[in-house]
């Protein structure tokens, strides 16, 4: 399937963002370990949440969790401390993503862990039990999904865990996330040390909890704000935008919520508001960007696109984990901003940067998404530049934000389907 992409002209309009993946994912497992009868409120809808809700309530021998990398962390760590023996698989890509880490630091907690195809990924067979083990060790560089599911089960264990953390920590935020999650939940966890967390044993208790918006979801409205902000500029056209965004909290303890102070470089201005916020025109944006993005990895997308489509040259650091995600995102990123005639290019697996440099661009550009939802999210917006952009394989947003599609078309934007 193809979606070619039209924008519109003026921006107006209130969105109800979907709610966080991150968020629910995490409060499904925390219900899980407190055998809780009430379920999280305002799950997300996307297809890593349904994943991980089927695997949670029927509990199949065989779980395929598909390319939901999330599921496939947390539920390995959840099934280690679960009764019964289950193989937990995904696609292709899944099958590539590497899980070594995490296997060797639940093994070192007493997990009984197999691979049942290549050593060191998935697919894994496990089989449940009490872990007697207390304290693990792992790199601080790896992904925070390692840590978040290590960190979860900890309170269960009978002697709890202390779990420290070599080298530079990337994606704290999302491990801050997780402890104050389990301390909703009722657990007692926290930092003790630049590099140390310790969770006390004791379990979890049974909560209501509400999940609030994505704000992942959100930078793709920030970006869409940005650049036809840009756009308004050059037209001489003043206050043309104003976009609401619901059920985001200002006291959010989702790492992407600082992505509006970058924003806030880029000309767009943030405004709290009972419902959410709200988006509109800021101060000029600045000529020249430059972030370490390592606390807020999958906003990297957004902002490569948004400055590149703004023509500001920048250089984002703190990418390493971006190479393991859905696909190599730094090389996709690359790969597919040249299509439009922008040359970015990358340093030591963990930064990109863009000097202005362009080339000839594609004489209809169709972007690649890679089985990837953030690029097909972050790079919609390109149409405001190039009218009628092609997207091949727009349905991988299901996997975070299963209605952006929809909600575009609600904003004024046209997006016609086509047959590849």
């Amino acid at each position: 399937m193809q979606y070619f992409l039209n924008a519109p002209a003026a921006l107006q309009v209130s969105v109800g963002l979907p709610a966080s993946k991150s968020i629910s994912n995490r409060a499904l497992i925390l219900h899980a370990l407190a055998h809780g009868s009430t379920m999280p409120d305002n799950l997300s809808d996307c297809d890593d949440t349904r994943v991980m809700i089927r695997a949670l309530t029927e509990m199949p021998d065989v779980i395929d969790i598909r390319a939901a990398g999330t599921a496939m962390r947390f539920l390995s760590a959840y099934l280690s401390v679960a009764s019964g023996t289950h193989l937990i698989t995904g696609t292709d890509r899944m099958r590539q993503r590497p899980i070594r880490i995490l296997v060797d630091a639940l093994r070192t907690l007493g997990g009984r862990i197999d691979y049942a195809g290549e050593e060191g990924f998935p697919p894994l067979r496990i089989t449940g039990g009490e872990l007697t083990g207390s304290e693990v060790s792992l790199p601080g560089g790896v992904s925070s999904q390692y840590i978040s599911a290590l960190l979860m089960i900890g309170a269960t264990l009978p002697h709890g865990l202390v779990l420290r953390l070599a080298g530079d920590i990337v994606s704290r935020p999302y491990i801050d996330l997780t402890l104050q999650l389990m301390c909703d939940f009722g657990a007692r966890a926290e930092w003790v040390s630049a590099n140390s967390i310790a969770v006390e044993p004791g379990g979890y208790r049974d909560t209501p909890f509400l999940v609030e918006s994505d704000w992942s979801a959100a930078s793709y409205w920030y970006e869409i704000a940005a650049v036809l902000l840009m756009k308004h500029r050059e037209m001489g056209i003043m206050d043309d935008v104003k976009l609401e965004l619901r059920g985001l909290f200002e006291d959010s303890c989702q790492g992407d919520s600082h992505g509006a102070e970058l924003f806030a470089r880029l000309g767009v201005r943030t405004e709290y508001v009972s419902q959410g916020i709200v988006i509109s025109r800021g101060e000029a944006s600045v000529p020249y960007m430059e972030a370490d993005l390592v606390d807020m990895p999958d906003l990297a997308q957004t902002f490569v696109v948004t400055c590149c489509l703004m023509g500001i040259p920048f250089r984002f650091t703190g990418l390493q984990s971006l190479k393991i995600k859905e696909t190599d995102r730094i090389h996709a990123l690359v790969t597919e901003l040249r299509k439009l005639g922008y040359v970015v290019r990358s340093e030591q697996d963990c930064i990109l940067y863009w000097e202005g440099e362009r080339c000839v661009p594609d004489g209809r550009p169709c972007i690649d998404t890679y089985e990837d939802h953030r690029m097909a999210m972050a790079f919609a917006p390109a149409c405001f530049l190039f009218p009628d952009l092609c997207v091949n394989h727009p349905e991988v947003v299901t996997k975070s934000y299963p209605g952006y599609w929809n909600d575009l078309r609600m904003a004024g934007f046209s997006v016609t389907e086509h047959e590849k």
